[in-house]
């Protein structure tokens, strides 16, 4: 296993634990301004996210807050007044691209979402794989509100999710949902009392699985799901080859032969 770097800082907005069976889980903490996406809580969420991918030992990664009420507020509004343009710029295309880092992980991330999850903090959630919700969760991109438009990703994601008339409805309002009200929309994976639990129940599901099988299945998808059908089958063979070689898909025969549970090791 690669040697975790640990980055020192006065506040940690954004901490990373390691659960059993390889589950990571990034928690947003930072109290008072609700989560409010600031650069410190940013660079501790691209320096968690960096340590992830390099973990040989993740195998799938959750994303929640420990702040109650609220999943994460979106921009720090008070900072970005202080910016000029330029830092407007750079700051929106680092949150950009820590959100891509996300959507990027090798592992599946799971995100759960248990209270206001807004502006960029509804970009946060779309750029996982799954997402789970409280029924009073509270989902909105009001941006244009502010005179400005989504810039994480808000305007590619939800339509590839929700459909263009629905997130176009989300996008021009700037109106807020709860999770409940969206049930039906695609938005969310499960909406439950107890989204942590369940996204546990899922992590460890999914952990249980070959780790390979896995990371590859995700990037045959991610990869292939934009092409044409033959191009995104020149991907799945790629990927399926990348398999082949593998100790653990030698290991699932041998387990599923002598009828016990496979042992996989990530090799």
């Amino acid at each position: 296993m690669l040697k975790r770097v640990v980055r020192r800082f006065s506040e940690v907005h954004c901490k990373l634990d390691s659960l059993d069976k390889g589950i990571r889980v990034l928690t947003l903490q930072r109290e008072k301004p609700k989560n409010a996406l600031g650069k410190l809580l940013v660079e501790q969420l691209r320096d968690n996210l960096n340590s992830i991918k390099f973990d040989q030992e993740a195998r799938v990664a959750i994303v929640k807050s420990s702040v109650e009420g609220v999943f994460c507020s979106g921009a720090d509004l008070k900072e970005r007044k202080e910016m000029n343009e330029l830092e407007v710029e750079m700051f929106v295309d680092s949150l950009r691209q820590s959100f891509n880092e996300i959507e990027d992980l090798p592992v599946p991330v799971i995100g759960v979402v248990e209270g206001f999850a807004l502006g960029g903090g509804l970009e946060l959630a779309l750029a996982c794989d799954f997402r789970f919700a409280l029924p009073s969760a509270v989902v909105a991109l009001p941006e244009t509100s502010l005179a400005i438009i989504p810039g994480a990703g808000g305007t590619q994601r939800l339509p590839r999710l929700i459909g263009t008339m629905r997130a176009k409805q989300m996008i021009f309002t700037g109106a807020r949902f709860t999770a409940e009200q969206v049930a039906g929309w695609g938005l969310f994976t499960q909406i439950s009392e107890s989204p942590y639990q369940e996204a546990l129940g899922l992590a460890e599901q999914i952990a249980s699985n070959g780790p390979i099988a896995v990371k590859m299945a995700k990037l045959a998808i991610k990869s292939g799901v934009a092409k044409e059908l033959q191009e995104g089958m020149q991907i799945e063979k790629l990927c399926y080859a990348r398999i082949i070689p593998t100790q653990d898909r030698i290991e699932a025969l041998k387990a599923f032969q002598e009828k016990r549970k496979p042992q996989f090791q990530g090799k």
